[in-house]
C-alpha cells in the first residue's frame, strides 16, 4: 500500500523531506477525552490493550485529533514477560505489579521464550485493524522494551525510581542475569519481527530505565541485548528500527553504531552534541514534556529553538519522554502546528 504521507519513513530513513515530522511518545493515551471513553468502556487498561478493536481505536485518534504524521501501536512494553509466562496486574496509581518474580535459576526456569504468533496475536490482530483502518494516511510504528527494562520489572515485581533489586543482581549473580536477558531478548526478537510481518512500517526500543545504569553495566547489561536484536532484524527485513534509550546520555555514540536508522534521544541530551556523536543516523526528539504546561509563546520558543538546533533532515520531532498525562491537548496541537509550520 501506497502512504499518502510517508514523511516519517523517509525522515526514518535519511531521505530528504519537504518538512520536519513528528509524533509524540503516549500520544494514544490520557491526554484525550476520546481515549479515556474508550478506556471506560473496556473497563481497565489490560483489557483495553488486549482487544484489537479497542486497542485499534485508541491507535487511530491521535492521527484524527492531533494530526501526526505516524501512529503507534496501542500496547504495554510488559506483555512480553506476559507471554513469557509472567502475567502482570495494573494497580490504579501504582502502575504495573507482578505477582510472581524471576530472581534465581529455578524461577527462570519456570518461564519460556514467547511465541508472538501464539502468545502475542492479540498486539498482531490490532496492527492488522490499524493497517486496515489508516488506510495508508500515516505510517504505523511498533514496538517493545529493551531487554534490560523488562529485566528490571520482571525481577522488581513493580516500578521503582531506582531498580535496586535489578541492579542488585546484576552484581551479585551475573550469570542468571545474562541468562534471563537472553531470554527477554529471544522473546523480543520474535515479537518484533511478528510485528513487522503483520504491518508495522517501522519498529522501536524503548529502554526506559537505561539511565539507573552506569557506563560499565549498560555496556555490559543493556547494549549487547539491543544489538543483538537491531543485528537480528536487519538480517531479515528493511524496517526502520529506533532505539530510544532514557537517560544512557554516556551511550549515545555506541547507540549510534548499531544497526538502526534513528536514535532517540532525552532533553538531557544536547542537539548539537548529539549530531556529532551519532554521524549519519536520524535522530528523534527530545523537547521537555513541561514545555507544555508554558504558555502559546513559550511553547513556540522552545519548539522553534528546538528545530533551529536539530534542523529540518534527519531529524523527527518528538517530546523527550511520553506526554504527561494531565497535558493540555490543545497545546499538545498547537506544539504539532508549530512543528509543521516551521521552515529552516
Amino acid at each position: 500500500m501506497i502512504l499518502q504521507n510517508d514523511l516519517f519513513l523517509r525522515a526514518a530513513r535519511g531521505e530528504n523531506v519537504e518538512r520536519v515530522p513528528i509524533w509524540l511518545m503516549r500520544q494514544a493515551g490520557r491526554i484525550l477525552p476520546e481515549y479515556r471513553a474508550v478506556r471506560e468502556k473496556a473497563g481497565s487498561f489490560i483489557k483495553l490493550a488486549t482487544t484489537p478493536e479497542l486497542a485499534a481505536e485508541v491507535t487511530i485518534q491521535p492521527v484524527d485529533i492531533l494530526g501526526v504524521d505516524a501512529a503507534i501501536i496501542f500496547s504495554d512494553i510488559l506483555v512480553v514477560p506476559e507471554a513469557m509466562g509472567l502475567p502482570y496486574e495494573m494497580a490504579e496509581q501504582r502502575g504495573p505489579v507482578f505477582p510472581q518474580i524471576v530472581r534465581n535459576q529455578t524461577e527462570l526456569d519456570r518461564i519460556k521464550i514467547a511465541d508472538a504468533e501464539s502468545d502475542l496475536a492479540y498486539v498482531l490482530d490490532a496492527i492488522k485493524i490499524v493497517k486496515k483502518e489508516l488506510n495508508g494516511r500515516v505510517p504505523l510504528i511498533g514496538f517493545a522494551g529493551a531487554p534490560f527494562t523488562i529485566f528490571c520489572y520482571m525481577t522488581e515485581g513493580k516500578g521503582s525510581k531506582t531498580f535496586s533489586v535489578a541492579k542488585k543482581l546484576l552484581y551479585a549473580d551475573p550469570a542468571f542475569s545474562h541468562a534471563l536477558l537472553q531470554k527477554i531478548t529471544d522473546s523480543t526478537i520474535d515479537y518484533l519481527k511478528a510485528q513487522i510481518r503483520a504491518g508495522a512500517d517501522l519498529v522501536q526500543i524503548f529502554d526506559s530505565w537505561a539511565g539507573i545504569l552506569s557506563p560499565d553495566q549498560y555496556r555490559t547489561f543493556s547494549l549487547p541485548y539491543i544489538k543483538q536484536i537491531c543485528d537480528a532484524l536487519a538480517e531479515t527485513t528493511s524496517v526502520p528500527v529506533t532505539v530510544f534509550a532514557k537517560g544512557a546520555f554516556f551511550a549515545r555514540q555506541e547507540i549510534g553504531q548499531l544497526s538502526c536508522s534513528v536514535v532517540g534521544l532525552d532533553w538531557n541530551m544536547d542537539a548539537a552534541e548529539s549530531r556529532q556523536l551519532i554521524p549519519g543516523k536520524t535522530l528523534q526528539g527530545n523537547l521537555d514534556p513541561c514545555v507544555l504546561y508554558a504558555d502559546y509563546g513559550q511553547i513556540k520558543t522552545e519548539v522553534t529553538k528546538m528545530l533551529q538546533t536539530f534542523g529540518t533532515q534527519r531529524y523527527i520531532a518528538n517530546l523527550g519522554h511520553g506526554v504527561y498525562p494531565d497535558t493540555d491537548p490543545q497545546k499538545v496541537k498547537y506544539f504539532i502546528e508549530t512543528v509543521k509550520e516551521f521552515t529552516a
